[in-house]
């Protein structure tokens, strides 16, 4: 029939271009491709490790007092040696042939100075049959790759003399080395699960291979579009090597998401009568308008990210916007160009064949899950909340910190490196607290080397450490006397090594100390052991800084969680403020952040129950996760940035359905009921499709900060779609009533009325019908719209 209407809404007329210029748009997408792909084999040599350093930190201050007072080296390269068979080190052979290869590695440009397990008994395993060089090195962190490859060659042992010699090279470089290979690796063998589990459920969902393959189409537009924002990123600013998981799995996840509601909702138009050109106006009109507000929701909390001063998590930030960016523009311009070209043949190819129920059916598998919930709201509600609650409170117990050798793969250099270190010497030993003592005059003076030695000697009696290692301290045959006169003419020592620490820990009124932990240097008891040396004041004028790998995994940690909190209300807040704007509601948007936090909760105390407490670690591979014994520090900020826009993709899908039912109805159970119907197949498909390529990321992963983001966020989706939406949003809504709607007669006239309300309801509301869909002006055009079509 043809009826009168108002001006096609902002989003219809785009919808309406779309199908007008479809050949433009689709070669201009075309040509972008072909130009991207050859760039992105660049992208990974653009990406950088770490990124954790904040140089307002206590632990940077101190190092930069090393750095500056001690001319303490920044870069420095372990060197192990494992004698694997033949003699122990003790014996000539084996002697000889670890000295040989530590005399290669003092040869090698760049090498400043070598401590070998000759000047150094404690660098000698408990095996005896593992030992180590400490080697200083003049290059920079993260810029002696070349430098890396020479000491690795170098440090080769030969077997010789029936002795086999295993050599580990460990760095900052070593590491970051082995985290690149690993997180690369890991993007592949995700990608090759994703793609065959997205393309099966996009046909379980549609039913025919064309309109399956265009979500496929558009994740893999998405992809490509995110990562080209990486390069081009990475030229202004430093790009994490994270953000090559974290962008692929948005971006896979996001674009086929949004290209499923899209071809879903065109579906559904051409099966009620609709022209090609109708359908692909009115399904930009509706799922495109939801899909842009649901992305402002994604892009408001990924921007979260930005505020922290850590570059390690403004990278992913960008990284994340980036995807999401990528996701709108293909979903608004490439899949509205598609579906105008294939018109009819959307179903071609069917593998079965389709019942095209009409909008509003309340017949099917969803609609009976809404009966049954809408028969017993308030025992669902109070079920659903208990369970939820019970699964966040693992987390109530959560242990952070920041990642070690431990969250790679078990065969990496670095990992090999660090089990050997544990397993042969101080449990802290690869990790001692760096502290910094600054004395009122000069620390080899007779007066500050008597507090020095009050100082060592208290720090040795603390139970939780294990050893010191200072000044006074080279020799524990040595008394105070022998000490001061050593330092008065150091010249005069026998021992080269002593003599060596001894010029390179004491410059003017500063000295290092290095303080062993007696366990682990991550573990909990560590931050009481710093905070208690940085509030020592050993005599009037001193002063003491802590350096090394615990303290500034303690300092980053205070650092990210003490303006965290202000990031989650910025978030939530803005989060309302969208889902206002779009329902134009007052209670939907406060339901709809209470019940995400609720999800987000459960994801949260699944990862602290997996990770820390080490629940699947006793499953055979891939579905084993390893025990951490804590919970790396950025990940609760991560998913919670991530996790609050994609979470509520499915609330806005799911109310915007149900509100088109209400502005036709009026009736509150039915449009629940319906509403359901019409988008739980979707809802369930596209949860289906972001938990598929979130647990593929987690699964293939070797990267222990992979698998945690890849599960957390696949458990916080399938919690979303399936407890969330499917049962508490129908029992509120329908408890809720007509309330859903409400909106204050003074808000209503700053931005609107709720809805296009049916007449009954806005009488008593006092708010005048009006559909949002379309033009603000109320101009009319005359359009043919199919039967049975709602505006």
């Amino acid at each position: 029939m043809t009826t009168t209407t108002p001006d096609l809404s902002p989003f219809a007329r785009w919808g309406r271009a779309m199908d007008r210029h479809r050949r433009p748009v689709l070669w201009l997408w075309l040509a972008s491709m072909v130009l991207l792909l050859p760039l992105l084999t660049f992208l990974p040599s653009r990406l950088r490790t770490g990124g954790f350093d904040d140089a307002t930190l206590p632990s940077s201050q101190a190092q930069a007092s090393l750095r500056d007072d001690l001319e303490f080296p920044t870069n420095t390269a372990a060197v192990f040696f494992r004698i694997t068979s033949g003699q122990e080190y003790v014996e000539p052979g084996a002697r000889r042939l670890v000295g040989d290869a530590i005399a290669r590695v003092s040869a090698v440009s760049g090498v400043r100075q070598v401590i070998s397990p000759e000047l150094n008994s404690r660098q000698v395993g408990r095996s005896g049959r593992t030992v180590y060089a400490l080697v200083t090195l003049d290059t920079e962190a993260g810029s002696g790759g070349a430098q890396l490859v020479e000491l690795e060659r170098a440090s080769s042992v030969v077997q010789r003399d029936g002795i086999s010699v295993e050599t580990l090279v460990v760095s900052a470089d070593s590491f970051f080395r082995d985290l690149q290979d690993a997180t690369t690796n890991d993007l592949q063998r995700a990608e090759l699960v994703t793609l065959p589990i997205a393309a099966l459920t996009l046909l379980l969902v549609f039913g025919s291979v064309v309109a399956a393959s265009l979500p496929v189409i558009a994740g893999a537009a998405t992809t490509v579009l995110g990562l080209g924002g990486i390069l081009a990123l990475s030229f202004p600013a430093d790009m994490s090597v994270f953000t090559l998981n974290l962008s692929s799995m948005l971006a896979l996840g996001l674009g086929t998401d949004y290209a499923l509601f899209l071809v879903s909702r065109f579906r559904e138009e051409m099966d009620r009568g609709a022209t090609t050109s109708q359908a692909v106006e009115r399904a930009v009109a509706t799922a495109g308008r939801a899909v842009f507000f649901s992305a402002g929701m994604v892009l408001a909390g990924l921007a979260g990210l930005l505020s922290f001063r850590i570059a390690f998590l403004r990278s992913l930030g960008f990284a994340g916007l980036a995807a999401v960016a990528a996701a709108v523009l293909v979903s608004m311009t490439l899949l509205p160009a598609l579906l105008a070209v294939l018109g009819p043949r959307i179903d071609s190819w069917r593998i079965w064949g389709r019942d095209a129920n009409a909008d509003g059916a309340t017949n099917g598998f969803w609609a009976r899950v809404a009966g049954l919930v809408l028969k017993r709201p308030w025992p669902v509600l109070f079920v659903s909340i208990v369970v939820l609650l019970g699964a966040a409170v693992p987390f109530l117990s959560a242990r952070l910190s920041t990642p070690d050798a431990r969250i790679l793969p078990v065969d990496s250099v670095s990992r090999r490196a660090a089990n050997l270190m544990a397993e042969e010497f101080d449990a802290g030993g690869a990790a001692p607290l760096l502290v910094v003592a600054h004395a009122p005059g000069k620390i080899t003076e007779p007066g500050q080397l008597s507090v020095l030695t009050d100082l060592t000697r208290a720090l040795q009696d603390d139970p939780r450490v294990a050893r010191v290692d200072s000044l006074v301290s080279l020799d524990p045959r040595l008394t105070r006397a022998q000490y001061e006169l050593l330092f008065a003419r150091p010249e005069l020592s026998p021992d080269q090594w002593a003599r060596g620490l001894a010029n390179a820990i004491a410059r003017g009124n500063t000295t290092l100390l290095q303080v062993v932990p007696a366990r682990d240097p991550l573990g909990p008891e560590i931050a009481g052991l710093v905070d208690s040396l940085r509030l020592t004041v050993p005599a009037p004028g001193w002063r003491l800084e802590v350096a090394g790998v615990s303290a500034s995994a303690i300092d980053l940690t205070r650092s990210l969680y003490g303006g965290f909190p202000y990031v989650v209300a910025l978030i939530l807040a803005t989060t309302y403020g969208l889902l206002f704007l779009t329902f134009r509601s007052v209670l939907l948007p406060l339901k709809a952040v209470l019940m995400n936090l609720l999800s987000l909760g459960a994801s949260y105390g699944a990862l602290v129950a997996v990770f820390q407490m080490g629940l699947l670690s006793g499953l055979p591979a891939p579905f084993a996760f390893p025990q951490m014994g804590y919970v790396e520090a950025t990940l609760p900020i991560l998913l919670f940035c991530t996790l609050f826009g994609l979470s509520m993709d499915y609330e806005v899908f799911l109310l915007s359905r149900i509100r088109e039912e209400f502005l036709s109805t009026g009736d509150n159970s039915r449009s629940v009921t319906v509403g359901l119907q019409a988008s739980g197949r979707v809802i369930t498909g596209a949860a289906a499709i972001v938990v598929a390529v979130a647990g593929s990321f987690s699964l293939a992963a070797d990267v222990v900060q992979i698998k945690a983001l890849g599960l957390g966020i696949a458990i916080a989706v399938l919690v979303d779609a399936t407890l969330v939406r499917g049962l508490l949003v129908p029992a509120t809504l329908h408890l809720f009533g007509a309330w859903n709607w409400w909106l204050p007669s003074w808000l209503a006239r700053v931005f609107g009325p709720s809805t296009s309300l049916h007449p009954g309801f806005a009488a008593v509301h006092g708010q005048a019908t009006k559909d949002p869909l379309v033009d603000e002006s109320g101009a009319t055009d005359q359009v043919q719209l199919p039967s049975g079509s709602i505006r």
